[in-house]
């Protein structure tokens, strides 16, 4: 087993750019794996945290090793771990928050948010899935959010229902409309008219401008007759206009959104904020990274969006991928960094 490390550190808040230095070898827990990492996507968390820092997280410990997306190899099992060993390909949510971020070349994550790579899938592909699926099973699935049916690798039996999904072609969004299909639900989506193929292809029902005028009324019309599953708000800033279309149809009025910003609902909406890390905490994650991913992406049923495009190669191309994606360059994409 290897015994040195490196890091993309940000050893101070606001630092730019990220600094690469050694850092401690993990150690692994007994439920925890060591992955030798072979790729790393950037998430908008990874930016805003550099960019913001004790602003907004005046409880990050500096110096701090961000990311959360590594796809590589096993080189070390904890003690109770017995569904991955060494070599074996896989794909993890590292826990930057816990002093385990994926900016690293040897990483430590729990094995019930990790799950086996197919021969199939490359680890650059493979490595944008983590933080976008986990984020969407969470508001989906966790009793105290959507609470839906989960998902089966053939796909669940039809309940009726419709979800709404905003912002279909994002990367918790492009999640969203493959786990909800595969749950039994038909999902409506919202997306620029660029990416609407894109979507469907992902499996959404219906596809709606969400810069038109008239895309409230839109909805509420296509969901005439149908029973609504409630709301998944994925892009910050559109939990109020979601809480305004359930409020006005049939079904669940509950719109899970993934910004932390308090938003205001009409009477009889319930709005709450999803928290990717509680994956770590419930059934969720085992029911996810377990019972699903591992068959349905060997079966090619379940598919690595958005696309990854690779920015660079090595530590040091993680803080481009971070200036890339804070300046927008990465609609309908995943940027990663290759180790």
């Amino acid at each position: 087993m290897a015994s040195s490390n490196d890091a993309a550190w940000l050893k101070a808040p606001k630092e730019h750019p990220l600094v690469v230095e050694s850092a401690p070898y993990p150690t692994p827990g007994d439920k925890e794996v060591i992955i030798k990492v072979g790729a790393i996507a950037v998430n908008p968390m990874d930016w805003i945290i550099q960019g913001l820092s004790n602003d907004l997280f005046s409880w990050l410990p500096y110096p701090y090793i961000g990311g959360t997306d590594a796809a590589g190899t096993v080189v070390h099992v904890g003690s109770n771990v017995t569904k991955f060993k060494p070599g074996d390909r896989i794909v993890a949510f590292a826990n930057c928050f816990a002093g385990q971020g994926a900016f690293q070349r040897y990483v430590a994550a729990h094995s019930s948010v990790a799950t086996p790579i197919p021969e199939t899938v490359s680890l650059v592909d493979a490595a944008v899935l983590p933080m976008g699926i986990s984020s969407a099973a969470v508001g989906l699935y966790q009793k105290d959010m959507l609470a839906l049916q989960y998902p089966t690798p053939d796909g669940a039996k039809p309940t009726g229902q419709t979800l709404l999904v905003w912002a279909g072609a994002s990367s918790v969004g492009t999640n969203a409309l493959q786990l909800a299909v595969a749950s039994g639900y038909e999902v409506f989506t919202t997306a620029s008219p660029r990416n609407f193929d894109y979507c469907r292809s992902l499996g959404a029902a219906r596809v709606f401008d969400y810069k038109s005028p008239t895309v409230v009324t839109d909805i509420v019309a296509a969901f005439k007759g149908k029973t609504c599953a409630g709301a998944l708000a994925v892009q910050s800033g559109t939990a109020e206009i979601c809480g305004e279309i359930v409020s006005q149809i049939e079904g669940n009025k509950f719109v899970a959104m993934a910004e932390t910003t308090p938003a205001t609902m009409p009477e009889g909406v319930t709005a709450k904020a999803l928290i990717a890390n509680t994956i770590r905490e419930n059934e969720v994650g085992p029911a996810i990274f377990d019972g699903f991913l591992p068959q349905a992406l060997a079966k090619g049923q379940y598919q690595c969006q958005p696309p990854a495009v690779v920015v660079g190669e090595g530590l040091g191309a993680i803080q481009e991928a971070l200036d890339r994606l804070r300046s927008g360059a990465a609609s309908a994409q995943k940027l990663v960094v290759t180790l």
